[in-house]
């Protein structure tokens, strides 16, 4: 055994302050740290409510005034194989939990600088791995101890969900807050549970954001097409993603006529294939048909003359919202589904400067509500549209897990307190792994500070000593340190939790790469000119002729 490595007990004394400024300079020993930083200096500035805002470029060329981290980590384009592994997971945390995409980014960088600490003191990389492991047990059977409140089964939502849909792109936050509890308490089923699917959200642009309201029934973007327009009672629906109409319309066809008679009754095939078509919709029932497609004309007289109300939308993802709320499939082919989907009533309804159509129940078995947006502009209709999808899956969390921690950075300084204590009493690489995790978790605050224009330094040192007094409930506000539950900011458990478990498990798998090899295709082999390899093979070769 090499008796100048540092045995597990000198590790502490090696990493705190922190090391040399040589051991600073020194070429990361992680491979990954370094797309760490980048996506981390990206997102960083965006974090919390005083976060900025990017001008965001698409692969499309569009431009998109955004602050959200998914937003932005969704349109980069990476090709670091680490930076895309974080992002991925930083995704799927947006997509489980609808929040705390950042939350990771942030918690996995941190984590991962934390751990070159830990490799440059000397600790092997197989004992740093198992050392992070145990620690993110420790975090999160700690995590669950800082709830300090719940979420009553008849209690109103708004305050739990005023601080999650409070962000920086969001004007008049508290007025769509009350809409969003509003939606969601009317949506929740008699025994607590609650789907999201049952709160439809229809943006539409023109107004401002306080003529935004709920509507009964479920509204999406469409235009009705043909001669019915509405349906007044016993609507049943179906859906298609495709063309209302023959597959391939333009295909070239071939007609054989021996006879006047035979001109005078033709009609190509694909007259005859849409009208039967059309007639099994009729036959089955069907008398609302919303396409996602190129709507053909004579389809569209065939639909008007069975009675049948065509509308046509342009978003998938309101094709897919009405699916699950009707309980009926997306077809691909002009075909009746064998269960179409029931409402009462189908009718357009002006909506701004656009055409919105309802789909209504009856009063009593309403299934789904509509919250409608209104703005002047797309950013702040794309703003205000990703804060309501935040305040419903916050509801949808806390549905589930009603438990709530202290927000504002207070959550992560009580529990880097908990930790650094138990770190500190430890002995083994379990004890500097306690101490990497505090660490990171104070990262958190001291961006919350700087996006708020506070000093860190000054405003760190406050919160500290308030949870070191005890006060566990002390978080950053834009003036410095506030009582979080003075003010009304919470975050979920669930989300929380999700976002540790999520982070360390990227770092436990980034940690643990010395090295990223990148395998390039070779280039093509050249084609022997020969069509007979056999024949080429047989030849002699030119070499062996000059021996």
């Amino acid at each position: 055994m090499d008796s100048g490595a540092p045995s597990p007990q000198e590790l502490p004394q090696r990493l705190w302050p922190g090391p040399s400024g040589s051991a600073a300079e020194e070429k990361h020993l992680l491979s990954s740290l370094a797309a760490a930083h980048t996506l981390a200096r990206i997102i960083r500035p965006c974090y919390g409510p005083h976060g900025l805002q990017k001008l965001l470029v698409t692969a499309k060329g569009e431009t998109v005034f955004t602050g959200y981290a998914t937003a932005i980590l969704g349109a980069l384009d990476l090709e670091h194989p680490a930076a895309r592994l974080l992002r991925d997971a930083a995704l799927s945390q947006a997509q489980h939990s609808g929040d705390g995409v950042a939350f990771v980014v942030l918690l996995a960088e941190a984590l991962l600088a934390q751990a070159e600490r830990l490799l440059q003191a000397g600790l092997p990389r197989a004992q740093l791995r198992e050392a992070y492991a145990a620690a993110t047990a420790e975090t999160l059977a700690l995590l669950p101890l800082l709830a300090v409140r719940s979420l009553g089964p008849l209690e109103d939502p708004f305050w739990a969900l005023h601080s999650v849909m409070n962000t920086h792109t969001l004007s008049h936050a508290e007025y769509l807050t009350k809409l969003v509890a509003q939606a969601c308490w009317s949506a929740k089923e008699l025994d607590g549970t609650f789907r999201p699917e049952q709160v439809g959200v229809c943006v539409v642009q023109g107004g401002q954001l306080e003529d935004s309201c709920l509507l009964p029934g479920l509204a999406v973007r469409g235009t009705p097409r043909g001669q019915v327009t509405m349906v007044q009672r016993g609507a049943r629906v179906a859906l298609f993603d495709c063309a209302f109409g023959p597959a391939c319309p333009k295909a070239p066809s071939k007609a054989r006529l021996s006879s006047p008679t035979d001109l005078l009754r033709f009609r190509t095939g694909s007259d005859i294939l849409i009208e039967r078509q059309v007639a099994q919709l009729a036959a089955a029932g069907v008398n609302v048909a919303v396409v996602r497609g190129d709507i053909e004309e004579k389809s569209l007289s065939q639909a008007d003359k069975y009675g049948i109300m065509v509308i046509e939308v342009k978003s998938l993802r309101e094709l897919v919202f009405l699916s699950e709320v009707l309980g009926t499939p997306l077809m691909p082919h002009l075909v009746a589904p064998q269960e179409p989907g029931k409402c009462q009533q189908v009718y357009p309804q002006e909506l701004g400067e656009g055409l919105a159509v309802v789909f209504q129940w009856e009063p009593a078995g309403t299934p789904a509500l509509t919250l409608v947006l209104r703005g002047a502009t797309k950013e702040g209709l794309r703003g205000a549209e990703q804060a309501v999808y935040h305040g419903i899956d916050a509801f949808s969390q806390l549905c589930q897990d009603p438990r709530l921690l202290p927000g504002a950075g207070a959550a992560e300084m009580a529990l880097a307190k908990l930790l650094a204590d138990k770190g500190s009493a430890l002995e083994g690489p379990t004890g500097p792994a306690l101490l990497a995790f505090a660490q990171a978790l104070r990262s958190l605050p001291a961006a919350l500070a700087e996006n708020a224009g506070l000093a860190v330094s000054a405003g760190m040192a406050d919160m500290t000593a308030s949870h070191q007094a005890g006060h566990c409930l002390a978080g950053v506000g834009p003036e410095g340190v506030i009582n979080v539950a003075q003010e009304g900011v919470w975050d979920a458990l669930a989300t929380k939790a999700r976002g540790l478990r999520t982070a360390a498990e990227v770092v436990l798998q980034l940690a643990t790469v010395d090295e990223i090899v990148l395998a390039k295709d070779s280039p093509a082999r050249q084609q022997d000119s020969d069509p007979h390899p056999r024949r080429a093979k047989d030849r002699a070769s030119p070499v062996g002729r000059n021996k």
